[in-house]
């Protein structure tokens, strides 16, 4: 078939805008009605009564025909313009998907041997053969163009995606433009014979550019009408798309322009000397499904759904995992976001976590880890490296001794960089107390790092990378192991540095979330329900102070003589003996 590209050039229609509708039918279960009727020249147009239903002007159509009216099927005379068209000129046509019929310009075409090159041109000859044998094809003014047809609207390449009046569009507005998009049969492919590569490792800009375009699978339908003068159908000046259908596989029915229904029909004004001005409807005339259908459909459905409801529930189970009593499971979704505000380039972070008593994990959960080495970017005033380093971490407290005040893990880390001798220095130490409420906390830890005195140090650290460490990471807080009475920091220098922002998303699952009254009108935090103390740093701290001096006053007491704890007991007089 010879191709076609049309762009309503010869048309001045107004705004249409598509409807979306999604089925659970099959699309061939799709019928539309179509009537198309020649209103009069534009111009000031008379009051005149709405016009009938399409079902009514489809009878008045019948009763004039048995009346030796002009028919709408077009003959050999009707072609050479013998016969003298009516006033008002209407067709009306049902039309199923992706349902051919063909236009006088196609029916004139393919009566030509010399036109058919490929099998869809000689199987359409063939078609018209057989509608020219049986008195001629039965539509007048509106035919369609299929998926399997090479037509273009040039409207849709002309749509503008901004509101500027002089739009430019860019490459992949092109690209995008050019997309014919269709559903493909595509045969399966063996493993031994790809012709293709799956991942291009090294991608041109080129091979950027001719990929960036989405190709969704669509199925796309036209329904056109010939608008020429009567005698002189056939011209393809003529054609102007009256509706656009496309389906893809999930179902979705795009309708542009949308069915009529109460709206009133659409318009088109021709341009030329006589401008005349057609009306033309779209209604949905597919077939209603029975009530018993129906029915019986929904029935299949939910008898579907509920199949693989169990389907489901017997891949999770039913019974849903929880932890013994007196047990508190802390399950952590963590991500390192970004490090700020260090010196030089080429960051990564390594940490671990540190489980304090009464906290363990499974023999499987991994509780360290290194980021990837990252570069920075400016923002600001600042150098951003983003890692968005994700990682998971899976902890359960269980409470022994309710007189013990619990402690929170920890969570250390260190901020290192990297230089082209693949030398590191270390940029940061931090220290992070995981939140002892549940949900999604984000939170900025500054860092430091410890320095030597005078510029020898900083020449070293700059030319040889060498930089004073930490032996012992847990020394940025109190260390576990650490039993003494005090820990002594003189002396010991450090310098400010940038900062680490994590996003910690916080779940915790325990028993006793079950014995909450529903009066209560919010939950208390985890740990109060299981021992009833707080998690807070800044309260363990003092606690444990008060505690340090309960424990020191009462050695102190116990080291005074009696007679200066109790004076008055000296001075009460002694009975004398007998």
């Amino acid at each position: 078939m010879a191709g076609a590209a049309r762009c309503g050039g010869s048309a001045v229609c107004r705004s249409r805008d598509p409807a979306v509708y999604r089925s659970r039918d099959p699309i061939r279960n799709l019928r539309l009605r179509v009537g198309i009727r020649r209103v009069a020249p534009a111009g000031p147009l008379l009051p005149r009564a709405p016009p009938p239903p399409l079902a009514e002007r489809s009878g008045r159509a019948d009763r004039a025909g048995s009346a030796e009216s002009v028919p709408l099927r077009v003959t050999a005379g009707s072609r050479a313009g013998a016969q003298r068209p009516p006033e008002d000129e209407e067709e009306v046509v049902e039309v199923g998907w992706q349902e051919k019929l063909f236009s006088q310009f196609e029916v004139d075409l393919y009566l030509k041997e010399s036109a058919c090159q490929t099998p869809l041109d000689w199987q359409y000859r063939e078609e018209i053969q057989k509608l020219e044998k049986a008195g001629g094809r039965k539509n007048c003014r509106i035919f369609t163009y299929t998926d399997h047809d090479r037509f273009t609207n040039l409207e849709e390449l002309c749509q503008k995606v901004t509101d500027l009046d002089h739009e430019v569009p860019s490459y992949l507005v092109e690209r995008m433009a050019n997309v014919r998009r269709r559903r493909q049969d595509r045969r399966p492919v063996e493993a031994s014979s790809l012709k293709s590569k799956i991942i291009t490792w090294e991608p041109s800009e080129e091979f950027i550019k001719n990929n960036h375009v989405i190709n969704t699978p669509v199925q796309t339908m036209y329904i056109m009408g010939d608008l020429g003068p009567y005698g002189k159908l056939g011209k393809r000046e003529y054609e102007n798309v009256l509706c656009t259908i496309k389906v893809d596989g999930n179902g979705v029915i795009t309708v542009k322009p949308d069915f009529t229904g109460t709206k009133g029909p659409y318009r088109i004004e021709l341009d030329g000397d006589k401008r005349e001005v057609w009306e033309y409807t779209i209604e949905n005339a597919s077939v209603q499904v029975q009530p018993e259908e129906e029915e019986r459909e929904q029935r299949v459905f939910r008898d579907l759904y509920g199949r693989h409801k169990d389907y489901l529930s017997g891949l999770v189970g039913t019974d849903f995992e929880m932890p013994l009593p007196g047990t508190l499971r802390l399950f952590v979704n963590g991500e390192i976001v970004s490090a700020q505000g260090y010196e030089y380039d080429n960051l990564y972070v390594h940490f671990f976590l540190e489980l304090p008593n009464q906290w363990s994990s499974s023999p499987f959960q991994q509780l360290s880890g290194v980021t990837q080495i990252c570069a920075t970017k400016t923002v600001g005033w600042d150098s951003v490296a983003y890692f968005c380093y994700p990682f998971t971490l899976e902890m359960f407290y269980t409470q022994e001794d309710e007189d013990s005040l619990p402690q929170w893990p920890v969570l250390y880390f260190e901020v290192l960089s990297l230089d082209f001798w693949q030398r590191y220095r270390v940029e940061g130490y931090g220290s992070l107390v995981l939140p002892a409420s549940p949900g999604v906390h984000m939170l900025t830890i500054p860092t430091w790092r410890p320095v030597d005195l005078g510029t020898v140090a900083e020449m070293r650290r700059f030319f040889i990378g060498g930089s004073p460490e930490l032996e012992d990471l847990t020394y940025i807080r109190i260390p576990s192991t650490f039993k003494g009475k005090r820990l002594s920091r003189f002396g010991f220098r450090t310098e400010t540095t940038g900062s680490v922002t994590f996003r910690l998303y916080c779940l915790q699952q325990s028993k006793a979330f079950l014995e909450n009254s529903a009066l209560r009108q919010r939950m208390q935090s985890v740990l109060d329900r299981l021992g009833g103390f707080s998690q807070q740093s800044s309260v363990y701290n003092v606690l444990e102070a008060f505690q340090r001096a309960r424990r020191r006053m009462q050695e102190a007491r116990e080291s005074l003589p009696q007679d200066l704890i109790s004076p008055s007991a000296s001075a009460v007089p002694q009975p004398p003996e007998p």
